[in-house]
């Protein structure tokens, strides 16, 4: 497979006026392929999401570069890689307009990287297309589509949020633990979505979670940050066959420190 997606030796450092400077990303490499679904584990504050962040493009980096298809990035404005990344954040809300309804957000989501107003109508083959789309989740959003999304439940919104990343088959995909302000009953179903989406849709996936089960479960590969860094990267039968003990000791070999389960299911 290709790789989609290289950082190589990436950095960033916060600068604080009351302390001195905090650096939460330390030469950080990593390579992604084509069709990579990788779930991102570590424990709070080793850099998960500003990793997330700085492939965003929502943060600069402090130094090193961003590939993405072969082309550097590491410059581009977010709202340009937006054209080519899209992410769905923990919070159902981040992702939608309440005050409009389904199918407009839909149509947002849809004219994504075109110039387009506001006031541009929704086509009758959208809003076929649009309502094709939401009768694949199974949950009859496709018979909501005139209603605002305020009124949809956090679950349906987050599966809203999902489908309008996937809408327009992004590059990259960008999941910034998608799940956990959901309950376990609707994290599950999801999850479950999130896999049927991905698999149908082949995209590169790169997915933070604090669910050790879901990390194990889900993707193809599976990576452990740690103090900025990668510290455990494990794929195909090592993934399959690995347990969250088997993850603890393999952090306990690579870093030489002992991590507990807690620090882990606790990260955010």
């Amino acid at each position: 497979m290709n790789e989609l997606v290289q950082l190589k030796n990436l950095n960033k450092v916060f600068q604080t006026q009351s302390s001195k400077p905090h650096q939460v990303i330390k030469d950080l490499n990593l390579s992604i392929k084509d069709n990579d679904f990788i779930s991102v584990i570590g424990s709070n504050g080793a850099g998960k999401s500003t990793m997330m962040n700085l492939i965003a493009g929502t943060i600069p980096l402090s130094s090193g570069q961003i590939y993405l298809d072969d082309r550097e990035i590491s410059a581009l404005p977010a709202y340009k890689r937006a054209k080519m990344i899209s992410r769905v954040f923990q919070d159902p809300q981040m992702g939608t307009a309440k005050s409009l309804s389904v199918e407009e957000n839909l149509a947002i989501a849809y004219k994504r990287g075109h110039k387009r107003s506001f006031q541009t109508s929704i086509t009758k083959d959208m809003r076929e297309e649009f309502r094709s789309r939401l009768s694949t989740l199974g949950m009859g959003l496709e018979n909501r589509m005139q209603e605002r999304v305020s009124s949809l439940s956090g679950g349906q919104r987050q599966v809203l949020t999902l489908l309008m990343a996937v809408l327009q088959t992004p590059k990259l995909l960008l999941l910034d633990e998608h799940t956990a302000a959901l309950d376990p009953r609707t994290s599950a179903m999801v999850m479950s979505l999130t896999q049927d989406l991905v698999s149908q849709y082949q995209l590169t996936t790169l997915m933070i979670t604090h669910d050790m089960n879901d990390a194990l479960a889900y993707g193809n590969r599976l990576i452990m940050l740690h103090d900025g860094q990668v510290v455990v990267d494990i794929s195909g039968e090592e993934k399959e066959n690995c347990s969250i003990d088997d993850l603890l000791q393999l952090f306990h070999h690579n870093v030489g420190e002992s991590l507990n389960n807690d620090e882990l299911l606790l990260a955010n």
